[in-house]
């Protein structure tokens, strides 16, 4: 079991100069503040480090910026070191590989996770050669009021949103430029945009986007033509995000972005969904746009939509198979629970994504996201 910390009231201690210091713990993806801490400068090395973190024993980094990335790069290259020997034995299912590699990702983030920085209460770093990072800092964990210890390697992910947030993905279909936030789901694949953007329209007087994240696909559906589209999210984050590119795009007076958990009130005509494809326990709130544990999304919508649903409107169910190649659910039982949702398949339109790592045959995964095909299934109240 994965322990999720309230970062509002954890915090962290360690020995420093013959005195005993702390300070507010902060981590976005809830891990709980290790218990072990040593101080450590660019005297240390990449060995020595790699012990102490495969110990469970975390280093506060108190010398150069720069070096406290190379060294977090040299961590890294030792997790991902392959091992001398052979595995023993080949896993005995497309879902056993899977879990294997969700236990190896999980170790991996918990490893170089042990590397941490101090940041004063104005979240500058007060090391030589650190970056100006408040203004990514602030995007993620508001204003803060004291001094606190966050590991590195959720620094550099909070420096890398920041980057997407400010230059945005070009979405054609949204008419500009979609800006994701920390935690919400960036649409880097453009397969089911695609989907979206050429599936027949069964109105264009009202469509829900159930779950909308980025507001995506909220946009496409408005700059298709549906005069008013009412997007749902319960994420705080999503919420502001898809609130932000709605906005951007100049597309609010046809597009309301509201707080719901699925469904707002009344019917539509279309309502569309894209729920988190894998369904498996998230380990981080982080997590969650991609693994949905049981699939609570999916068999939320399915369970709920035909009583939101117009008569003789649509639903549209964007999802990808490859749950299906992993062993997590069949094609037989994502087929009951839309019969049993009093829906029929009026249609399914399929696109292949294009996966970098599809073509990589050391890819634990290599298999199921060669094999993946993303699909846009349309279903009528029966």
């Amino acid at each position: 079991m994965t322990l999720v910390c309230d970062t509002a009231t954890a915090s962290i201690s360690w020995k420093e100069r013959g005195e005993v210091r702390s300070a507010r713990w902060r981590s976005e993806s809830g891990t709980p503040p290790p218990k072990r801490v040593v101080v450590g400068d660019d005297t240390i090395t990449a060995d020595a480090a790699y012990r102490f973190a495969c110990e469970g024993t975390a280093i506060l980094w108190r010398g150069d910026f720069q070096n406290a990335r190379q060294l977090l790069q040299a961590l890294a290259r030792r997790v991902d070191r392959k091992p001398r020997k052979k595995p023993a034995a080949t896993p005995a299912s497309a879902a056993e590989a899977f879990h294997l590699y969700r236990q190896a990702q999980s170790q991996r983030a918990r490893t170089l996770g042990m590397l941490l920085l101090p940041f004063e209460s104005d979240h500058t770093i007060p090391l030589r050669r650190a970056p100006d990072v408040r203004d990514a800092c602030t995007q993620v964990y508001d204003a803060a009021e004291e001094r606190y210890v966050a590991s590195m390697r959720e620094l550099l992910g909070i420096i890398g949103a920041h980057e997407w947030r400010k230059k945005g993905i070009e979405i054609p279909a949204a008419g500009g430029r979609i800006h994701p936030h920390y935690g919400v789901f960036a649409p880097v694949r453009n397969e089911y945009v695609a989907l979206v953007a050429a599936a027949p329209l069964p109105s264009t007087a009202l469509a829900f986007d159930i779950g909308t994240g980025t507001g995506v696909l909220a946009a496409v559906l408005a700059r298709r033509g549906v005069e008013r589209v009412v997007a749902t999210e319960r994420d705080p984050r999503a919420l502001a995000c898809a609130r932000d590119n709605i906005a951007r795009l100049r597309l609010d007076k046809k597009v309301e972005v509201v707080e719901a958990d699925l469904f707002p009130p009344g019917r539509a005509p279309l309502v569309v969904c894209n729920p988190p494809w894998i369904p498996a326990r998230a380990t981080s709130p982080m997590e969650q746009t991609v693994y949905d544990s049981e699939g609570r999304m999916l068999r939320g919508f399915l369970g709920g939509v035909a009583a939101h649903l117009a008569p003789d409107g649509e639903a549209w169910l964007v999802l990808s198979d490859i749950a299906e190649h992993l062993g997590l659910r069949t094609r037989d039982e994502l087929v009951a629970a839309i019969d049993e949702a009093g829906l029929n398949i009026v249609d399914r339109t399929d696109a292949r994504p294009n996966h970098p790592k599809a073509s990589d045959p050391d890819d634990p995964l290599h298999d199921a996201r060669a094999a993946e095909v993303t699909s846009l299934w349309r279903l009528k109240l029966r």
